[in-house]
């Protein structure tokens, strides 16, 4: 079933580059390639973005800034981004971390977790 394009969708989609389909294909082949499950399947890839993701980055979450100072998988096998703000740390999914323009180096590898689960 397809779902229906909300605003959020919208919003969304007009903050990431124009990657082709085939070369996120391709990206999400090189991170899965060796995974036999789904969780490994969100390892690789969650490998792949914090190798290529270039942090620590400034973003602003509810208004407020943060620094991006990692990626991490949480207990539901998402993929997060600890964020810090002063002593405070937060893990946001990374699927909804609003990203600086111009976007960190290694964003792309956002893209291609969001396409490997059917959201790009």
């Amino acid at each position: 079933m397809r779902r229906k394009s909300t605003t959020k969708t919208r919003q969304r989609k007009k903050s990431t580059s124009r990657i082709s389909k085939a070369r996120l294909e391709a990206m999400v082949e090189e991170a899965i390639v060796d995974c036999y499950n789904e969780s490994e399947q969100v390892t690789g890839l969650s490998t792949m973005i914090e190798e290529h993701l270039a942090v620590p980055f400034e973003t602003t979450i509810l208004g407020a800034p943060v620094t991006v100072e990692r990626v991490d998988v949480n207990h539901r096998d998402q993929i997060v981004a600890i964020c810090a703000r002063g002593p405070e740390r937060q893990a946001i999914p990374i699927l909804d971390l609003p990203l600086p323009s111009p976007r960190p180096a290694g964003a792309e590898w956002i893209e291609a977790y969001r396409h490997w689960l059917g959201e790009g």
